[in-house]
């Protein structure tokens, strides 16, 4: 019969409460004194048995014995019994208060060790989108317990980074939305607020109605594939990120030589394994962007490579890559990391007066971080001293265990 069977049940009305850590250290506390008390307890008792029942030496014992003598022995006899009597009790009474006391104790130094416990449970339960600005900042030496306060902490950091960016991307995905519907609604209602409207006025709404139309579509689109590239990489294959280039050079050819571009490219191999499709986006993205956010007749550098470098855990890794600089407008160094930002394009923002905004809606970049993150890598950029850009897509040749696992 296994184990399962021969345990019966409790009753129904018998309910035992769950024990909390507090309550286990201290019985722990608890029972490793009673048993360390204990086996002291018997230890002295035994050796004070010893002591007082050991006979007496040949040496000690009178040669002849006096009349009452049986009466003294019988009388040290009983004095013995009732101290040995007397010591086991006031001993068993003595390690019950020592016993109690200890629990009381264990009880008190558990509860102050496990208070930052406390505090972050009591953090995390009151958490929530609008008090993850609150910090435990724990005070005490550099333990397991200041750690995991630490821990918490840098997580609270990083959800508030993550819900203020989400609340900025959601108002601006709504002002990016906004734009074209506000431009159909007002060309409709312009051209039927008049009495009696030409054919050529009808044709004009209808293509400031397709335009805006298309407008949405770009921004719903580009929202679906950032919102693709943000999830772990699947169908991973092998190939060379340099065909990968190539292939997208292949598809900004006609524009880049109608701004008449000077094109340098140096295809290296650069092998890698992940999804081709997120990483022909990304890499079209960075062309398109160098294309349009250019001068006329400017620079348009593409390059492709391998490199060794470490990773976050300070692991070398053999990194595939791609590099596209462009000329344009002189940036601020330290401000170019915005550009990663949805819907940021510099000067060429929504909050821009500018008269000359190229076509796009401000996703491109967002896009090509994504896909890095996607395969374990990174996405870096850097201002041209001269105008321009330099941006580099690099990720790993082959992708991280985890992500392979997700991937599965």
């Amino acid at each position: 019969m296994s184990a399962a069977r021969r345990r019966r049940p409790l009753p129904g009305w018998v309910r035992i409460p769950p024990l909390t850590i507090r309550a286990r250290l201290t019985l722990t506390y608890t029972a490793l004194f009673t048993v360390g008390g204990a086996a002291l307890l018997v230890g002295l008792t035994t050796a004070f048995y010893r002591a007082v029942y050991r006979p007496l030496p040949a040496d000690a014992i009178p040669s002849r014995l006096d009349p009452d003598h049986d009466h003294f022995i019988g009388l040290r006899d009983q004095i013995r019994d009732a101290a040995v009597s007397h010591l086991l009790r006031d001993s068993l009474l003595l390690l019950l208060v020592v016993v109690a006391v200890s629990a009381l104790l264990g009880w008190w130094v558990a509860g102050r060790l496990l208070r930052p416990l406390a505090a972050i449970t009591a953090a995390a339960r009151r958490a929530t989108g609008t008090t993850l600005h609150e910090r435990l900042n724990l005070p005490g030496p550099q333990d397991e317990l200041k750690q995991l306060g630490d821990t918490f902490d840098e997580m609270l950091e990083r959800l508030d980074a993550t819900f203020a960016a989400q609340r900025r991307f959601v108002a601006n995905a709504s002002h990016e939305l906004r734009t074209p519907l506000t431009v159909t609604r007002t060309a409709v209602e312009v051209t039927t607020a008049k009495p009696r409207p030409t054919t050529a006025q009808w044709r004009t709404m209808a293509q400031d109605v397709t335009d805006s139309t298309q407008r949405a579509q770009r921004l719903i689109d580009a929202l679906l594939v950032l919102a693709c590239s943000e999830q772990r990489v699947t169908d991973v294959e092998d190939d060379d990120l340099a065909d990968v280039t190539a292939e997208a050079l292949d598809h900004i050819a006609a524009r880049s030589a109608a701004r008449g571009l000077h094109l340098e490219t140096d295809l290296a191999p650069a092998p890698l394994r992940g999804n081709l499709a997120l990483l022909d986006i990304a890499v079209t993205n960075l062309l398109e962007n160098a294309v349009k956010y250019n001068h006329d007749g400017g620079l348009l550098r593409v390059t492709t490579g391998t490199v060794p470098m470490a990773d976050d855990c300070d692991a070398h890794r053999e990194w595939a890559q791609v590099s596209v600089s462009n000329a344009g407008p002189v940036l601020d160094p330290d401000h170019v990391e915005e550009l990663f930002e949805p819907f940021e394009r510099g000067v060429h923002t929504r909050r821009s007066t500018s008269a000359t905004v190229p076509d796009g809606v401000g996703l491109g970049l967002s896009i090509v971080r994504a896909v890095a993150l996607a395969h374990d890598g990174h996405a870096q950029v850097a201002a041209r001293p001269e105008g321009g850009l330099t941006v580099t897509l690099r990720v790993p040749r082959a992708p991280d265990q985890h992500a392979t696992g997700a991937a599965g």
